[in-house]
Order: C-alpha cells, then sequence, then structure tokens
C-alpha cells in the first residue's frame, strides 16, 4: 500500500507560494509556476508527525514550503541515525519517483511544518512538459551525493571537531556589532551529534575545546558566536 500525505482538493494560497520560492521551480516563468500550483497540494505536518517511514511505498514527491524535516534510519544497536535535515526548498521522495525503489530511512516533522506535495503522475507530465524541473532534481541529487561522500570521508578520519566545525559553518549566521557571527543551533544536542556520528558526550567535548582555544564561545545552549571564522574554516577543511 503507497505511501499518501492527506492531500486538499484544492488549489491554495500556500501552493503557489511553495512553488514560486523553492529552487526546483525557480527555472520556470510566473504562468508556469501557477501551472505546477495547480497540481500541488498543501499539507501541513504536525511536530513529531512522520511523513513515511522506511520501506514505505512513497508515490510523492514532497517540496518542504516551512518548517524542518528529520530524514534518519534506525541503525542495527537500536538507536537512530540522523542523515539529514531537510528545510524551506529541499524535496523528498525523488528516489521513488526516479527510481521506483522504496526509502531505507524514515521522514519525520521536527516541527510543525507545510509541504507541496505532488503525485508522481502529475510530476511526470510536468517534468515531460517542462526540462528544467528534472534538471534541477537531478542538480538536487548529485548534490546529496556529494554531500553524502564527504561527510563518509569525514566519518572515517574519525575527526569530529573537523566535522563540527563545518557544520557551524554550514548554519545561518548573524552579525554582531563586534564583527562576529553568530549561530543558533537547530537541533538538540543529541541530534546534532547523531548528525555528525558521534556521541552527546563527544560533541560537548568538542564545542568545549574550540571554545577554550577562542574560536567560538559557547554561552548559551543553543547559540554559538563565531570569533576565529578563518581558523574554524581551516579546521573544517580537514572533512575534505
Amino acid at each position: 500500500m503507497s505511501t499518501s500525505l492527506p492531500l486538499p482538493s484544492a488549489m491554495s494560497e500556500a501552493a503557489e507560494l511553495c512553488v514560486s520560492l523553492v529552487p526546483l521551480f525557480q527555472g520556470l516563468s510566473y504562468e508556469e509556476q501557477l501551472e505546477v500550483a495547480r497540481v500541488a497540494h498543501p499539507t501541513q505536518l504536525d511536530r513529531l508527525q512522520q511523513v513515511y517511514g522506511a520501506g514505505s511505498d512513497v508515490s510523492q514527491l514532497m517540496v518542504v514550503h516551512t518548517g524542518r524535516i528529520k530524514i534518519s534510519r534506525i541503525r542495527s544497536d537500536g538507536h537512530e541515525q540522523i542523515i539529514r535535515v531537510l528545510g524551506p526548498g529541499d524535496f523528498i521522495g525523488e528516489s521513488a519517483f526516479l527510481t521506483g525503489t522504496r526509502p531505507d530511512h524514515a521522514a519525520t516533522a521536527l516541527e510543525a511544518a507545510q509541504l507541496c506535495v505532488f503525485r508522481h503522475d502529475d510530476l511526470g507530465k510536468l517534468v515531460e512538459k517542462h526540462a528544467s524541473i528534472g534538471l534541477r532534481m537531478l542538480q538536487g541529487v548529485s548534490r546529496r551525493l556529494g554531500e553524502a561522500e564527504a561527510r563518509l570521508a569525514a566519518v572515517i578520519s574519525g575527526n569530529v571537531s573537523s566535522r563540527l566545525a563545518d557544520y557551524l559553518l554550514t548554519l545561518p549566521t548573524q552579525p554582531t556589532t563586534d564583527h562576529n557571527a553568530v549561530v543558533e543551533l537547530p537541533l538538540t544536542k543529541k541530534d546534532i551529534a547523531s548528525l555528525l556520528d558521534t556521541t552527546p558526550e563527544s560533541l560537548s567535548r568538542q564545542l568545549r575545546a574550540l571554545s577554550e582555544s577562542g574560536i567560538i564561545l559557547h554561552e548559551a545552549k543553543d547559540r554559538v558566536t563565531i570569533l576565529d571564522a578563518d581558523a574554524l574554516t581551516a579546521l573544517a577543511a580537514h572533512v575534505q
């Protein structure tokens, strides 16, 4: 039985906004985006609501409009391994569309979220008519593959501090009056540790080590100030 999210029957303003904002459809004209929005189904998710589970027959492409979606697997020891966290503009369900394979992971909303959902039949017709959609989808898949390869190399190296530095540099920054940059940690330490393939204890040690070396300032639980961006960048380079 295929996995299907609730699909409202009528196009809404949310669908139009989603289509106009996500990179997947930004190669289209406004009129073409409206055409895409007519087959998009805005879908609301509650916090911790599962989008689909491992092995599900996913028959839809789901584009994140607002909120964050966690992609994770359960390891052989029973612990959850977070693979990545999707935000606005990211999409899931493309592998099933491109290859027909079932996912080996689960997708769960980390917070209340909105998705634009496309049935595979509708998506196939759109790709046939607008080649840029398929191209951007493949570019997204290729980018994820490159990120996965870099992450695998970093895990093999065993360098947790480099992985942490690289992660901090990927987060949105807010400049401060003294020319430093502040980042908000979007996940709990447990989830960040899972994403970086380490333990919460090791993550805490690395944050403390970066603080003691003057590279960052970690005063609040979910707030980090980057004091030496050059040093953090040099450390992150070791994950390559």
